[in-house]
């Protein structure tokens, strides 16, 4: 019974602090002004690292994105590992220019390992330290033109690790793509953003980002395995104390997932590397929250807070108890039917999410109002189908799968 309440309580007071946090950072980023970076000289160094796996129909599409930068040409260098290819991606790349390690190892499969192996590399060779910073892409993004100028202004101004706005070049695919979309829109407009005015840490995500020389040296160059390996970085570098910053002028568009099969498959991927990052990385996540006071650990762990997991540990022992007769049925009942009164508000309070993301980067989101209208009344289905992917992530083993792009 103690502890049935217990869970209630944690659910409720983790819930809620979440909830008005969002809240927060959606009234913040809509009534300030965004974090904007002064003019700096375009004299740093960059490479550009890229892990591809059979990508030779979108690749060209990045590669030339990076040569029409605005940002010196001369002063960026592009590396590609060909991760267990197949096709010809080693050699379109070749032709354009670009350097390339491949790679061909079927045991340590993802996107972590690749950059590990391409890191050692240029470090091995003497090569790692010519550059200023790197920029992590996967091979299906875009980029406006004005990309590595704007994130050098952030970089100069003293941030070591950086992420960027990210769009999406398929928005209107249909449903499922444009879920993701806005999902990550979100992120950039509502939460980054926020979190750069709040003068906290901001999450990169899986592409997008840079870090400089000094972080690549003190992680001997990349060492990050996990699933989601993005957040696993992050979550790293808060507790050594680094900032990450946020560049909303630097956009990026990337191609999302068109088929549910395809999305299911990438989330739960993600959901899974949640659990892995929160088990290796949470209780220190805590530990810095409050020893330290850092109000990034007390958002991070927020976001790696498991409430899946929670619940369905809540739903099991409240079946169990009212089973053996320690609790009565009715009030377990009357629980579930208080949990589906906040799946219907959380229903609503999606679409509202999804229109208002709308409504604030509409200059962003190229689709009619038709699409984005239905796009709003599907956005709740694509993020209800967490709440099974979440729940299958607990007992699954997820592993690293390619999706095919299009371009």
């Amino acid at each position: 019974m103690v502890l049935l309440t217990v869970l209630d309580i944690l659910l409720v007071i983790v819930g809620g602090a979440g909830m008005i946090y969002q809240g927060a950072c959606i009234v913040i980023s809509l009534f300030s002004k965004p974090v904007r970076f002064p003019d700096a000289p375009m004299d740093k160094r960059y490479a550009v690292l890229i892990s591809a796996r059979n990508e030779s129909k979108v690749i060209g599409n990045l590669i030339d994105c990076i040569h029409a930068q605005t940002y010196p040409r001369e002063l960026i260098d592009i590396w590609l590992v060909a991760d267990n290819c197949t096709d010809d991606t080693a050699d379109v790349v070749r032709a354009m220019g670009c350097h390339v390690v491949e790679r061909h190892n079927d045991k340590l499969i993802g996107k972590g390992y690749a950059l590990t192996y391409l890191l050692d590399h240029m470090v091995d060779e003497g090569l790692a330290d010519t550059y200023d910073a790197y920029f992590v892409f996967d091979a299906d993004n875009k980029l406006d033109k004005h990309y590595f100028e704007e994130m050098n202004k952030a970089f100069q101004s003293g941030f070591r690790i950086l992420t960027s706005y990210r769009n999406s070049v398929n928005l209107n695919d249909n449903w499922v793509s444009s879920g993701s979309a806005l999902w990550f829109i979100r992120e950039s407009r509502f939460l980054n953003n926020s979190r750069m005015l709040f003068g906290s840490s901001c999450h990169v995500g899986g592409t997008g980002f840079m870090f400089s020389k000094e972080v690549m040296k003190r992680n001997k160059g990349w060492k990050f395995h996990l699933l989601t390996e993005d957040l696993e970085f992050t979550m790293d570098s808060v507790l050594h104390g680094d900032r990450v910053g946020y560049c909303g002028s630097a956009v990026l568009y990337d191609e999302q997932p068109v088929t549910f099969a395809q999305s299911w498959r990438q989330r739960l991927r993600w959901s899974k590397g949640f659990l892995q990052v929160f088990r290796y990385y949470g209780p220190s996540l805590i530990r810095r929250a409050v020893r330290e006071r850092d109000f990034s650990a007390v958002d991070f762990t927020l976001l790696l807070c498991p409430f899946t997991v929670l619940g369905v540990v809540r739903m099991i022992l409240g079946a169990l108890f009212a089973a053996f007769g320690f609790v009565s049925w009715s009030s377990q009942l009357g629980a579930l039917a208080g949990w589906t009164n906040g799946i219907v508000l959380s229903v609503l309070g999606m679409m509202a999410l999804a229109g208002l993301t709308i409504v604030a980067e509409r200059g962003q989101i190229g689709a009619t109002n038709k699409e984005l209208f239905a796009y709003v009344l599907a956005f709740p289905i694509y993020m209800l189908s967490y709440v099974p992917i979440s729940f299958q992530a607990i007992f699954s083993k997820a592993q690293w799968k390619p999706i095919q792009h299009k371009g």
